[in-house]
């Protein structure tokens, strides 16, 4: 719960700026580099959590400096994630063919995610990582709306575009590094897309919509939790992306 919580309340508040920046195949193409940043770590025998920030943080810098004003377009985006989604299928073979291949949870636990397997310890560290997150988020938060939605007349004003799109970038990886010991590697992007995308379509504005991304992800995130556990079968992260969804289907519905 201390873990899920603070992963929850940061991706919707990320997700409501990728969304109003079209960013959302960015945050997807991030979360499965996740995955190959665990797996990378995994056939180096290193710490999971190493591979996880380091890949995509360094990925998401990459995606900065190809893209206009710190914005990669889709070509960009789907090279990268192709390339680094292949990169992935090779350190898993080279991890099931090495001396740890007996462990075939790690391709699962980062696809999938596992906050059920999280320690106390990692659930700490996850709550930190996701408050400063939140924080920083906060801290551009003006400027960086500013940039979203008029970034030729923010340059004009001499608003730092292009250092805030690295700047977000680089809070989106962290938390898809964070998020995907959650919710997965494969699931991560519905976190980050469905609370915002009802946020989106039931305000227009800035603040409120940020509020309700966030709140309708943490709900998600308390109520699949709460599924997860009443049903032994259902996996954490699949409960907590279904509730997501049928809040978005519902502000569709309305």
């Amino acid at each position: 719960v201390l873990a899920g919580s603070c992963i929850a309340l940061v991706s919707g508040l990320l997700g409501w700026f990728v969304v109003l920046r079209g960013q959302v195949f960015a945050g997807d193409a991030l979360s499965h580099v996740a995955f190959t940043g665990a797996l990378a770590a995994a056939a180096a025998g290193l710490d999971l959590r190493a591979g996880l920030f380091a890949v995509t943080v360094l990925v998401a810098l990459l995606l900065g400096v190809l893209g206009s004003r710190a914005r990669a377009d889709d070509v960009t985006i789907g090279i990268v994630f192709v390339w680094t989604l292949g990169v992935g299928v090779l350190f898993l073979d080279l991890f099931n063919t090495g001396a740890a291949a007996s462990n075939g949870t790690i391709a699962a636990r980062t696809l999938f995610g596992s906050i059920f397997g999280l320690t106390a310890g990692e659930a700490r560290l996850a709550a930190l990582l996701a408050a400063g997150t939140a924080v920083a988020v906060l801290a551009i938060g003006r400027p960086l709306l500013f940039a979203s939605i008029d970034a030729p007349l923010a340059e004009a004003s001499r608003v730092p575009v292009r250092a805030l799109g690295f700047a977000f970038l680089v809070l989106l990886g962290l938390d898809a590094a964070e998020a995907t010991q959650a919710v997965g590697a494969l699931l991560l992007l519905l976190l980050l897309a469905a609370p915002a995308g009802a946020a989106h379509r039931l305000t227009a504005s800035p603040y409120r919509g940020m509020g309700l991304a966030m709140l309708i992800a943490l709900f998600s995130m308390w109520m699949g939790l709460a599924l997860s556990y009443w049903i032994p079968g259902l996996p954490p992260g699949s409960a907590v992306i279904l509730v997501a969804v049928a809040f978005y289907a519902l502000t569709v519905a309305i």
